[in-house]
């Protein structure tokens, strides 16, 4: 389940455990609000997330690039080792911010 959460004047979007070909499309609709809703300092929360499909990669891509036409900072933090690995081996990692579990 998809959490959005406003503090000091950013927007924190907290995935749930996956984000695969079933849910992606379901993701998508839930950031929306965000992304327009002056998301323009957005961070992805993934400290639940434990898979992503191809389908999710695009919707990170889709919110990284809706996020930087509004002249805003996109980042992904609280990424588990595999999810890392997923986003390096595809080139997220060189263009955008991407925190790995501490």
């Amino acid at each position: 389940m998809t959490e959005i959460i406003k503090r000091d004047g950013k927007t924190i979007i907290k995935t749930g455990e996956r984000i695969d070909t079933m849910n992606a499309p379901q993701f998508e609709q839930d950031i929306q609000p965000a992304l327009h809703d002056g998301g323009v300092q957005l961070e992805m929360d993934c400290s639940d997330l434990n898979y992503m499909a191809s389908s999710g990669l695009r919707v990170i891509q889709k919110t990284m690039r809706t996020v930087m036409q509004q002249k805003g900072t996109f980042k992904m933090t609280n990424v588990s080792p595999e999810i890392y690995k997923v986003l390096a081996m595809t080139g997220f990692t060189k263009f955008m911010t991407v925190e790995k579990k501490a």
